[in-house]
């Protein structure tokens, strides 16, 4: 299934951080992006994982040693709060 994507406003912030500083590292997040619209939480790259606490109900997965893509999928959408 391919989910519709949507950005919080920082969320898109980060997104064109990495858009004008990394080139790398957005190929990475677009990666990312793409498996979480495909497949969900449950599988694909960069090791998913459900958060805690606060962010009940997020889930992150790794784009390096040092960052992570933070977002939420229901049954069409996926949104990103953090990449």
């Amino acid at each position: 299934m391919n989910r519709t994507l949507t950005f919080t406003d920082t969320g898109w912030t980060d997104y064109l951080y990495w858009r004008h500083t990394d080139p790398a590292t957005l190929r990475k997040v677009n990666r990312l992006i793409d498996e979480i619209r495909r497949h969900g939480n449950a599988r694909g790259l960069g090791s998913p994982e459900p958060l805690r606490r606060n962010l009940s109900g997020w889930w992150s997965r790794r784009i390096d040693h040092e960052h992570r893509i933070v977002y939420r999928t229901d049954n069409d959408t996926v949104t990103v709060i953090a990449c």
